[in-house]
């Protein structure tokens, strides 16, 4: 199983990324890991609500005119780094 999946979810009031994690208990550290990124503008820990595998979730909130796209895939690579540097320190 991967360590975590992400997606974007679009809103009528503003775009978010969503970053689902296998383990929960994580949660806490990979916001803290993620608050690093000068285009966030706010990170949440939520319920999930509807058909996810997982009872939580991590939404990001980016500054106005952040590329989306662009910001998913640096969230994306950051977290690949982060969970690789954490298996090898195992």
């Amino acid at each position: 199983m991967l360590p975590f999946r992400s997606e974007i979810r679009n809103s009528p009031s503003k775009s978010t990324i969503k970053i689902y994690l296998s383990d929960e208990s994580l949660d806490a550290k990979i916001k803290k890991h993620l608050e690093h990124f000068d285009e966030i503008e706010e990170i949440e820990i939520r319920e999930s609500i509807g058909q996810n595998r997982v009872g939580e979730n991590i939404t990001i909130f980016l500054k106005n005119d952040v590329d989306i796209n662009k910001m998913k895939q640096s969230i994306d690579s950051s977290l690949w780094w982060y969970f690789e540097e954490d298996m090898v320190d195992e």
